[in-house]
């Protein structure tokens, strides 16, 4: 039997089809996935070359497999390991195998729930601080206000009050523009040879190697200074490896604080800016939230209780990211050839699944395109989740799944108790790029008297 025989695969999209579609796809591939979809099913394939596969897939048992039930034949794919690692170094979101488990290990308690508790009152001074001065009566474009938020959040949890803001507006900038790069790179790979030759990938290793000063200087004042602060930094310092009994070094401190500062900011900017325009939509939902908030407030002053009774508000939030996906797509290749479902796939087979099409499959959600917050309470909420992943899902889920919770039930229910929120548009635009970034989302806040 020949070794093309040996292996099988879903329907294929010819590659010349791929390849003309190729510039729309690069804008945003969003809408081609959906009539590829459409027309293959929940998998299909594009064969490049003579043996190379990549699958994209929306099917339920395709995720759990790769991310669960047999994630260890499924590593990071090179989008990851290369392309991010070159910016930003080797922590948890870039490495595999024993090295990201003993990291992971290492890292884990600094996020447990009780750890969380006691960043909650930096993250609600944080929040209240930078709401404070929210334009009312006019319109206001989203985005850039809750990337502010979410920023700062992440920054003054990792370092509490301490870093100058000259600094974090710099260590922001550069997360942003070597972001817009990195797309560029992943999404135009023929131009590789014109980056490299034009000094595009020189300047933005620049700004990563100053990134990493900007950081390494604030681990060590906190190093020197020997205070003893209750954040993230503090948490990350005092942790120890099981073997050596030692902590983690400089270096690999900066590497996983940079991690922190991408996966904790514009993700959780997305989802609330996701998420304000869907209540500014819905006044009945919107005033479910507040009636929420009122009764909570009422009942306990304690910002923690108050966060473990939100079970509207966060159904809420659980809808909104199931409709937008802050990480809308994930990836891996297989490590061994596999069975994947009825299929036969090669060692180092790419497989990519689209969360935004799995949250939007008519195979697992009645009124797929429906924003109903219902799904996440009581009953259904136990049949929703199993095909949910806004944090992803197995061993690699996000670490900071619980932080990001809190900070955005937090915000959200500072906004509805003083504003009313009316969106400007029904529809709303992003952007697919590393994250589902919202674009041109438009509300109007109104004090409520």
């Amino acid at each position: 039997m020949s070794e093309n025989n040996k292996y099988n695969y879903p329907a294929k999209l010819s590659i010349s089809r791929f390849f003309l579609d190729s510039e729309g796809v690069r804008k945003n591939p969003i809408p081609f996935h959906r009539r590829y979809f459409d027309k293959f099913g929940d998998s299909f394939s594009i064969r490049i070359g003579r043996s190379k596969h990549i699958i994209l897939s929306r099917d339920n048992d395709v995720a759990q497999y790769i991310l669960q039930k047999n994630q260890k034949n499924y590593h990071k794919s090179k989008f990851q390991s290369v392309y991010l690692s070159k910016y930003l170094g080797r922590g948890l979101l870039t490495v595999d195998g024993d090295f990201w488990l003993k990291q992971r290990r290492l890292i884990q308690p600094a996020f447990h729930k009780q750890k969380m508790n006691q960043l909650v009152e930096n993250m609600q001074q944080t929040i209240v601080s930078e709401l404070d001065g929210l334009a009312e009566e006019s319109v206001v474009d989203l985005f850039p206000v809750m990337s502010e938020l979410a920023f700062n959040v992440v920054a003054k949890s990792l370092f509490q009050f301490s870093i100058a803001e000259e600094k974090l507006d710099r260590i922001k900038f550069i997360i942003e523009e070597v972001q817009n790069f990195l797309i560029k790179e992943i999404r135009l790979p023929h131009k590789a040879w014109w980056f490299s030759l034009s000094g595009q990938v020189k300047k933005h290793l620049e700004l990563a190697d100053e990134n990493n000063s900007i950081i390494r200087e604030i681990i060590e004042e906190r190093m020197t200074s020997k205070n003893e602060v209750n954040d993230l930094l503090h948490m990350l310092l005092e942790t120890r490896y099981e073997d050596s009994g030692e902590g983690m070094s400089v270096g690999q401190l900066i590497d996983e604080i940079k991690i922190l500062f991408i996966a904790g900011h514009e993700t959780t900017a997305n989802a609330l800016t996701f998420t304000l325009h869907l209540l500014g939509n819905d006044p009945v939902v919107q005033q479910k939230v507040f009636d929420e908030i009122l009764k909570i407030k009422s009942e306990t002053d304690d910002v923690v209780e108050q966060l473990q009774k939100m079970t509207y508000t966060n159904a809420v939030l659980n809808e909104s990211m199931r409709l937008y996906p802050p990480a809308w797509i994930t990836d891996r290749q297989n490590v061994e050839d596999d069975q994947l479902g009825q299929f036969n796939i090669k060692k180092g087979t790419l497989i990519g699944v689209s969360f935004y099409e799995l949250h939007r499959n008519p195979k697992y959600w009645e009124n797929p395109d429906e924003f109903n917050p219902d799904r996440f309470l009581g009953e259904q909420k136990k049949q929703s989740m199993q095909y949910f992943y806004p944090f992803g899902a197995g061993p690699r889920m996000c670490i900071g799944a619980g932080f990001a919770i809190y900070e955005m039930c937090l915000a959200i229910s500072h906004i509805v108790e003083k504003y009313k929120i009316v969106s400007t548009e029904n529809t709303v635009l992003f952007n697919p790029l590393i994250t589902l970034k919202p674009v041109g989302v438009k509300v109007t806040f109104s004090r409520r008297q």
